[in-house]
């Protein structure tokens, strides 16, 4: 395949004649666009009229027309100015259409069409912030705040969003199309609101990027991961918006320890590696440090919190780059504590697994199963318990109980090495079985990555 190669006006170009194309570069682009920025696209896109759904359809006819065009013509210097560009003249033909020269009145600066030459998106401010309290905006379900912002700002899908809060991907998309309806129809301004308004719809937000970075982080392959970014820059954002909030900074912390293990949670084969088995001298030194400055300004505002809690956790696994050794006692009375301040599935599920370690496997999976079985129909759905589970019943040497656990992990782990190392898992307890049929190695669609 022939390498792109840029030209003089900055962009990439396309094929010798007869080559076979930069399909692949340009879609690799393309993706590139979507996923570091669609949020601030969309928000640009919409802040003007509050209509996400004609924001969201002409960016998809922008990106659309990306790939029948690129290829041939080449990818643009900034390939962000011309998505923006041509998503705007999109909406433009929309307003220049006979129903809306029926119901819109003319506005001269809205409707004249867009010039790549005169756009330097640079120098337009981001409204990404803006963008995720209109979806916290108090006429829109408290319920689908945060599921809202993820795929408006940061651009999951209702699929991701639905496995995220163990929803239906159908129920998911019928709840956010609902919302932004309520936007548009509501006329909900753009718009920081007052500072006065500012702590009541913080939480929505802060719940937001913390489900960016959950998204984020159950992503995983053997590339250079850069997550996770979204959850990073907006965490950092949030700080310089509000400084004096302290769960903001634990909210940075967090993501930043977390994301500073990132390149260890898979080695140069592809293959998942658990938090105990890293290397620690792969985590990021530069996101650790900045963290726990995050961390000292947090404390010293005296108001704890959840995500100042769970960014402490993450921080005392992290300590294990200085001593060599993982402090379980530290991390069990902080889960306890976190269990207590926000009581949680995931909270809960830690909490047995940390106890596992301190108190041993049967305790843990005692307390496990007792969550498990107050928490209903829900937990069924939720796969860290569902791996937890296998480990403990395979660290209790119940071979038979741990393979047919792991097959209702594996069953809902979407991420490729982390269902790698399960089916591995699962696949060594079999042997301990035995070449009974029960616990046979699984074979057909289900028997490994999909």
């Amino acid at each position: 395949m022939d390498a792109l190669t840029s030209g003089d006006d900055g962009r990439v170009a396309g094929p010798d004649p007869g080559g076979t194309g930069p399909a692949p570069q340009v879609a690799q682009v393309a993706g590139l666009a979507a996923r570091d920025s669609y949020g601030r696209l969309l928000a640009l896109l919409s802040a003007s009229t509050s209509d996400l759904a004609s924001a969201e359809d002409a960016l998809a006819d922008a990106f659309e027309r990306a790939l029948r065009t690129w290829p041939d013509h080449g990818v643009p210097g900034n390939p962000d100015a011309w998505l923006l560009a041509v998503a705007r003249n999109r909406l433009r033909d929309r307003w220049k259409s006979a129903e809306s020269r029926r119901t819109l009145p003319l506005d001269i600066e809205q409707h004249a069409p867009v010039h790549l030459d005169d756009l330097t998106i640079d120098a337009i401010p981001d409204r990404r912030l803006e963008l995720m309290l209109v979806c916290a905006h108090p006429a829109i379900e408290r319920a689908v705040h945060t599921p809202l912002m993820l795929n408006t700002v940061l651009g999951f899908t209702a699929d991701q969003i639905g496995r995220a809060f163990s929803v239906p991907t159908s129920t998911m998309a019928t709840r956010l199309v609902r919302a932004k309806r309520r936007i548009k129809a509501a006329g909900i301004p753009f718009r920081l609101p007052d500072r006065g308004e500012l702590p009541a719809r913080m939480a929505a937000v802060l719940e937001a990027v913390y489900g960016a970075y959950v998204i984020d982080w159950a992503t995983t392959g053997p590339q250079e991961r850069r997550l996770p970014g979204e959850a990073l820059h907006l965490a950092e954002v949030l700080s310089t918006l509000v400084p004096d909030d302290p769960e903001v900074h634990g909210l940075a912390a967090l993501v930043q320890l977390s994301a500073a293990r990132a390149r260890a949670r898979i080695d140069r084969e592809g293959r998942f590696v658990p938090l105990a088995d890293q290397d620690p001298s792969r985590w990021d030194h530069r996101l650790i440090t900045r963290a726990h400055e995050h961390l000292r300004t947090a404390h010293a505002r005296g108001q704890l919190g959840r995500f100042q809690l769970e960014a402490a956790i993450q921080a005392v696994h992290c300590a294990r780059r200085q001593t060599g050794t993982t402090d379980w006692p530290t991390l069990l009375t902080l889960h306890r504590l976190l269990h207590t301040v926000a009581p949680s599935l995931g909270s809960g599920v830690a909490f047995a697994a940390v106890t596992a370690e301190v108190d041993g496997p049967a305790a843990g999976l005692a307390m496990l199963d007792a969550l498990l079985d107050d928490a209903g129909a829900h937990a069924r759905r939720f796969q860290p318990a569902r791996a937890a589970r296998a480990h403990l019943l395979d660290r209790l040497g119940r071979s038979e109980e741990a393979v047919t656990a792991y097959d209702s992990a594996i069953d809902l782990t979407h991420d490729t090495a982390e269902r790698q190392y399960l089916q591995h898992r699962r696949d060594d307890a079999g042997r301990r079985v035995g070449q009974r049929g029960s616990a046979a190695p699984r074979s057909g669609p289900d028997s490994g990555v999909v």
